[in-house]
């Protein structure tokens, strides 16, 4: 296979490209950084496109190479003949290598192993020419292989023998597995039953079946989770006619044969016998596989859009982790993230001291001039809003309040991280810290946590998790690196995201921090330990040196084209102070008018690194996050008994799944807009029209009060 022209033909690109890219993939160059600084290699090929190149080139080598091991096992047995190698140089999938190794694949014993051993494949030759006339007769045949040494007692137990030959040699034949695959995904349905008494979060699926060809992937992963908790019994059923006349038409020659009631019989006992539980398990596992690829895919969209929430700056934020018997832990971040105060407040039962802890509120809001206060939205997340919303009307003022989500917050606050940070914290203080920062900086606090406990996928402890944790370090990586660090204020968690940089390295720009001071160049990274010329060269323009000297070490310009945007600069007599006073709002007006072409050829540079740099010096240190909708603030709570139906809100959506998406109107509960009702035009998915952290209008359709269930719609 050549893999080069098959990824072009997929990608929709040009060989060149997909050559140039897979050459700086295999030199080492990050997913990041080829994204960013080698447009003009690749294409301008973003990191979604390259990150989808980069797995389907890892599967097409994985393809290869066990093509190669099968030719070579197959070689080894001296059965390989023209016909195989062309099937094997022609099998587009991994499923298809393995039928063609079928045959020669080591087995245990089985029926047809046993009959082969008491001499009968010559039998089952015999009946498989399907002649009109046999000589000696196939009765004839059968009773001279009657041997009770090898235990063939009658010529009926020859003819089974043979037959059990057949039935293996058809199960084990490449073309007729394909085919019988295809019609079964085409045809086939998933049929469900109840398992066991009781009723459960499964109980739509206890008289269930659909076409498997139209069985979405979130029921898919529902099906199998509830087979494994063993609160389904689940089957792939088929009309076996449609298989059957297949293989009879393919097998059955059209002449009047003595051989045709065995044959016929033998098909029969292949397909129920041996062809449909193993098809079903290879199907099943294929459906499985591809929803579990769907779910990775909405998870990686989920977190992408939540880790590039937009940053609350110039804010004291005030965070609070609500609890009933051991308090709500509070704690105090000024604007760059440092703690300034923790406190304990009781204001909910058993204790209840709710005048003292008002006091303390109104404290700490009053010392630290607390402009936002985020509340976690976990145990004790309603009492704590009414609590907060109370307070904030007593003393008037701008401080608003959010709820954030905790999910992931426990994992931080036990982590070895929170203790490196916090050693004098507890956990619930380390999460309070936690909580506020989420809303100061949702991608610098998030990436210390796994993203699976981040709370925006689905199913996805049903997942494979290798493969889950790089397609979400994946996601990660992406939003690190599209944002940038300051390498001078950045936790080595942060740090080891940036493109070419490990977490030991990352380490080591902390400690080198810790004992030289901050950093004054981007120059001086190379003097941290780990960091050489290739991981300068990836991480470089990704790490931001604030208060350096030289301007452009605070902007995503990458070092190697230093020279080239101080050219850029002197052709429009600007200087290095104009970039650090903002006065270079015109100069892409001025670049267009003198020409994009010219200039590259002036400049010996590329289209598409001109222009990124041409950004970069009109919005020094701009951050990407920054044109997306802020956080929504409130100073007053709903509660879900205050809902009617019909009751238009604003909300922000929380988490976008399969079948709609959950947004956050201002109550405890999470309101549901169904796939149907998110749009008036038929979407197939409602990432299609919706991200997590979107600001939407959302009308009432219905409330649950008994189940804590609101149910809207977007089509007001």
């Amino acid at each position: 296979m050549d893999i080069i022209k098959t990824l072009a033909a997929e990608f929709s690109l040009k060989p060149e490209q997909v050559e140039n890219t897979v050459a700086l993939i295999d030199e080492g160059s990050t997913i990041p950084f080829i994204a960013r600084y080698r447009k003009e290699v690749t294409g301008s090929l973003d990191d979604s496109v390259l990150r989808d190149l980069y797995d389907r080139l890892v599967y097409l080598r994985s393809l290869d190479a066990r093509r190669e091991e099968v030719r070579k096992l197959i070689n080894e047995q001296e059965k390989l003949t023209p016909e195989i190698e062309k099937a094997l140089d022609n099998a587009k999938i991994l499923t298809e290598i393995e039928d063609i190794y079928r045959p020669f694949r080591p087995k245990r014993r089985t029926r047809a192993s046993i009959a082969r051993e008491r001499g009968l494949e010559g039998l089952a030759e015999a009946l498989m020419s399907q002649d009109k006339k046999y000589s000696p007769s196939l009765d004839e045949q059968a009773t001279a292989l009657v041997n009770s040494e090898k235990e063939v007692n009658s010529p009926e137990e020859a003819f089974a023998g043979a037959c059990d030959i057949i039935a293996e040699d058809i199960s084990d034949n490449a073309e007729y597995r394909k085919k019988i695959r295809a019609l079964t995904t085409e045809y086939g349905e998933i049929v469900t039953k109840q398992a066991k008494e009781g009723d459960s979060v499964y109980a739509l699926y206890y008289d269930f079946h659909e076409k498997l060809a139209k069985l979405p992937g979130h029921r898919v992963l529902a099906i199998n989770r509830g087979e494994k908790e063993e609160f389904l019994k689940v089957a792939l059923e088929i009309d076996s006619d449609i298989i059957l006349n297949y293989l009879f038409a393919e097998i059955v020659k059209p002449v009047d044969s003595p051989a045709k009631k065995y044959i016929q019989s033998a098909i029969v006992d292949s397909y129920e016998r041996l062809i449909a539980p193993s098809v079903e398990r290879e199907i099943r596992s294929t459906s499985f596989d591809d929803a579990c690829e769907g779910a990775i895919k909405v998870f990686e969209d989920n977190l992408k859009h939540l880790l590039m929430q937009p940053p609350l700056k110039g804010k004291t934020a005030l965070g609070y982790d609500p609890g009933y018997a051991h308090g709500c832990k509070l704690a105090v971040v000024d604007k760059t993230g440092k703690v300034l105060d923790t406190a304990v407040i009781y204001p909910m039962k058993p204790q209840s001291r709710t005048e003292e802890s008002k006091k303390v509120i109104k404290r700490l809001i009053s010392k630290y001039d607390v402009g936002v206060i985020a509340i976690g939205n976990g145990t004790a997340s309603k009492e704590s809003e009414i609590f907060i919303a109370d307070v904030l009307k007593e003393i008037g003022g701008d401080t608003k309040y959010t709820v954030v989500s905790e999910a992931g917050a426990s994992v931080y606050s036990a982590s070895k991280l929170a203790a490196e940070e916090f050693p004098d914290f507890d956990v619930m203080q380390r999460s309070a810290v936690s909580i506020a920062r989420r809303l100061q900086d949702p991608l610098a606090e998030l990436v210390k946590i796994d993203p699976k406990s981040i709370g925006v996928g689905q199913y996805q402890h049903d997942m494979k998790p290798a493969r889950l944790d790089e397609a979400l370090g994946g996601v990660v990586e992406d939003c690190v690196n599209s944002v940038g660090v300051d390498i001078n204020t950045a936790s080595y968690s942060l740090l080891s995201y940036v493109s070419g940089i490990n977490t030991t390295s990352a380490k080591n720009i902390v400690k080198y921090r810790e004992e030289n001071g901050e950093f004054k160049s981007r120059a001086q990274i190379k003097k941290v330990p780990r960091i050489g010329a290739k991981a300068f060269e990836q991480c470089a323009g990704f790490l931001r040196v604030s208060g350096s000297d030289e301007i452009l070490d605070c902007t995503g310009v990458h070092p190697e084209s230093y020279p080239v945007a101080k050219q850029l600069l002197e052709c429009f007599d600007y200087t290095s102070d104009d970039v650090r006073a903002n006065k270079l709002a015109g100069l892409r007006a001025k670049c267009e008018k003198r020409g994009i072409k010219q200039l590259c050829t002036e400049l010996n540079v590329g289209e598409p690194t001109l222009r990124d740099i041409i950004g970069e010096l009109e919005k020094p240190g701009r951050d990407v996050r920054d044109s997306l909708p802020p956080v929504i603030l409130r100073d007053d709570i709903l509660d879900i008994a205050d809902l009617k139906p019909d009751m238009v809100l604003t909300g922000t959506v929380r988490n976008v799944i399969d079948f709609g998406a959950f947004v956050d109107i201002g109550v405890h509960q999470d309101g549901l807009v169904h796939i149907s009702q998110i749009s008036n035009k038929y979407i197939k998915h409602p990432s299609e029209v919706l991200a997590v952290g979107d600001i939407v209008e959302v009308k009432i359709l219905s409330i649950d009060l008994a189940k804590k269930r609101i149910a809207l719609t977007m089509k007001i």
